[in-house]
């Protein structure tokens, strides 16, 4: 890639997935940062070459860490458990191109039933109506653009929609590349569920509640 990137993964008990996720990032520089673990995510993210630094929990946070202690011109955001498509580096490298707008992937789970591809449908309009991409899309953002607006505040949640909110629809565009997520959380605490409490979040978060409080609520 012709202007450096540098690749920021928040972690906290993150064993599970971050293997994989780091897998797909190999050769480029990668920040985790960390809030505690104690499953050996830290030690994973070292064996395979990334540097980890520590922060307190909450990922708005660590975020904000990683962003400081990254080195590139260009910051990739990505979740410990997502990991980005087979074509994800050029797409990163055409994206990067456009320096004064922020590029996300589109989201996808790894689970092969139709209530994750309805999932996947509800996304991608929630990303063309309303203009909302979350964290595990992954953020691809310049450096320049990134502190312009402020970069990410130290919030308990929704630190990826107060970030793209911030940036507004026309500096945001998709890129044509999948970020594969887990859909663990789904199975585990139920599709319809889960989807409904994260839609109960960001209702209250446009309400005016205090992140900390949304954040007791989503437990």
């Amino acid at each position: 890639m012709e202007q450096s990137l540098t690749i920021v993964v928040p972690t906290l008990n993150a064993a599970t997935g971050l293997g994989a996720t780091l897998a797909a990032l190999d050769g480029l520089p990668v920040v985790v940062v960390d809030a505690g673990s104690r499953d050996g995510t830290v030690e994973i993210a070292r064996a395979a070459g990334a540097r980890v630094v520590t922060a307190p929990p909450g990922r708005g946070g660590q975020l904000a860490a990683g962003a400081r202690a990254a080195e590139g011109e260009w910051l990739l955001f990505l979740h410990a458990d997502t990991r980005p498509g087979a074509g994800w580096r050029a797409a990163v490298a055409a994206a990067m191109r456009e320096p004064e707008r922020a590029h996300y992937f589109r989201f996808a789970l790894d689970d092969p039933g139709p209530e994750a591809r309805r999932l996947e449908r509800l996304v991608a309009w929630r990303c063309r109506v309303l203009a909302l991409p979350y964290g595990d899309q992954g953020l691809l953002i310049a450096r320049s653009l990134y502190e312009a607006v402020g970069g990410f505040r130290p919030l308990p949640l929704m630190e990826d929609v107060d970030l793209v909110r911030r940036l507004g629809r026309r500096r945001l565009v998709p890129m044509p590349e999948v970020a594969l997520t887990s859909a663990a959380r789904w199975r585990r605490e139920g599709w319809r569920r889960r989807s409904a409490r994260n839609l109960l979040c960001l209702s209250l978060w446009f309400l005016g509640l205090p992140p900390g409080l949304i954040r007791r609520l989503y437990g």
